[in-house]
């Protein structure tokens, strides 16, 4: 019997820094930046509440018009798997590292929305909660139309958050 396993990840956080291109020998694109995830839980000793911040390399490999969108600040959807990797350092120290690769990017909060730290209005915003990548399986099929009747009078006015 075939042996199964899985290996995800999803995250929705802040960008630490404004997303970099670079691009390997062949010209392909690779765009990396770090986000933020925080966790708050009440402590049982004090009652304090507390809080924790967790961060996350991310790599898009071959979407380098994304990453003028990805400014400091900006809240994204990541879903994509978890890669560890070694290198060895200028000094000859092996280093580990772990990044998530990312398949599907959106970039999340409502138009005008500049996030904290970074971006203010402007074209990233024009995106809204559209999809900026697809997972590489959807890009392949074509997705049926929504019906026409389905989206009469419904705005972003009527969602309640």
């Amino acid at each position: 019997m075939a042996e199964r396993s899985v290996n995800k990840a999803i995250l929705i956080g802040r960008l630490g820094k404004d997303a970099e291109t670079k691009f390997t020998p062949s010209n392909t694109a690779r765009t990396t930046f770090t986000l933020a995830t925080s966790r708050r839980w009440k402590d049982q000793q004090t009652g304090d509440w507390k809080d924790e911040t967790d961060w996350h390399n991310i790599v898009l490999w071959k979407m380098e018009s994304v990453a003028n969108f990805l400014q400091k600040g900006k809240q994204v959807y990541i879903e994509g798997r978890i890669n560890n990797r070694s290198y060895d350092d200028k000094d000859g120290n092996k280093r580990y590292i772990s990044e998530v690769v990312a398949d599907t990017l959106i970039l999340l909060g409502g138009r005008g929305e500049g996030g904290e730290g970074g971006a203010g209005g402007g074209a990233a915003d024009d995106f809204g909660s559209q999809p900026v990548s697809m997972p590489r399986s959807a890009q392949q099929k074509s997705k049926p139309q929504p019906a026409a009747d389905f989206e009469a009078g419904i705005t972003d006015d009527d969602v309640p958050f």
